[in-house]
């Protein structure tokens, strides 16, 4: 079994007036990326500040690969085992890319050489090499949250915490990003992502967790999620008569509904697996039905969030 990343133990924050984050107990295996979701006010940038160090909780435990995770000065070496990427996190315009990434980095005692050597290479890994010697005020929206990605691996972290990094991206900024997630996830990295993209959400993450009220209401697998919550779907078309497909498919136990969404097309919801969808397929195709399309699709994570019904804040 992989050792945790991350495992937190009742962790609370109350601010004056309601509790942000209730009683939570996460965890989350090394190399994982997880997928943290919810509402606007469900607690997520406050869990994630907890976790960063930014924060400090009013009660419960935090743990890192095994070792508690405080607040004070006691443990200076497992706090730089972090990268936090805060959705609000300022660039300094005036700056060259070059100089932004050496200034964090000799905040993080990077010496000469490897300051610079580390440097070439974050700035290589989010694609600005090119960019180095730019002002940083005149990069694209996308090329400076890259930068701000840069900024926070600089030091070489084993756990990143990235809030809602994609926002106001545009989607090939956020493909970018993406790919970038990816090869830190293949280099080791553990990664929790706060994201209301849900789609980025389902390509990238392993794992997800959905936050309510401050509750931690889901924490699972995503395969384990789409198995448990997904429906299985079916989008049939006929260039024959539709009473006899609806007839056949009638005879199918494995069918829960089905709706009309053209004259000659019909979506079922199919409770099957892919070798029990085969041989509908099958069935009917010697039932001498003639079929112009079949095409199995599964709700998407987005789907299942709304279908939950979880509830806002703001």
């Amino acid at each position: 079994m992989k050792e945790l990343a991350i495992a937190t133990y009742g962790l609370t924050k109350r601010f004056e007036g309601y509790i942000a984050v209730n009683e939570i107990d996460l965890q989350i295996k090394a190399g994982e990326v997880y997928g943290l979701i919810g509402p606007n006010g469900a607690g997520k940038t406050t869990l994630m500040r907890m976790l960063a160090t930014a924060e400090e909780p009013t009660k419960g435990e935090i743990y890192l690969h095994g070792d508690r995770l405080l607040r004070d000065d006691s443990n200076p070496v497992l706090k730089q085992r972090i990268g936090y990427l805060p959705d609000d996190f300022p660039l300094y315009d005036d700056l060259t890319v070059w100089d932004y990434l050496d200034y964090f980095a000799r905040l993080y005692l990077l010496k000469e050489p490897k300051r610079s050597l580390r440097i070439h290479e974050v700035l290589e890994l989010v694609q600005l090499e090119n960019k180095r010697k730019s002002i940083i005020s005149t990069l694209s929206r996308g090329m400076k949250q890259r930068l701000s990605l840069a900024r926070t691996i600089i030091h070489e972290p084993i756990l990143l915490l990235l809030d809602e990094p994609v926002s106001g991206l545009d989607p090939l900024a956020r493909q970018q990003f993406r790919q970038i997630i990816k090869v830190l996830q293949e280099a080791g990295m553990t990664i929790l992502i706060s994201s209301h993209v849900l789609s980025d959400l389902a390509e990238l993450c392993t794992s997800v967790g959905i936050m309510e009220l401050g509750f931690l209401v889901e924490s699972t697998s995503l395969a384990e999620l789409y198995q448990r919550l997904s429906r299985q779907q079916i989008t049939l078309a006929t260039l024959g008569k539709m009473e006899i497909l609806q007839q056949k498919l009638n005879q199918n136990p494995l069918i829960n509904t089905w709706e009309m969404i053209a004259d000659n097309r019909l979506k079922i919801d199919f409770k099957g697996g892919e070798s029990d969808c085969a041989e509908l397929l099958r069935s009917l195709v010697l039932a001498d039905i003639p079929l112009t399309e079949f095409h199995q699709s599964q709700e998407d994570l987005e789907s299942i969030f709304l279908k939950l019904g979880h509830q806002q804040t703001s």
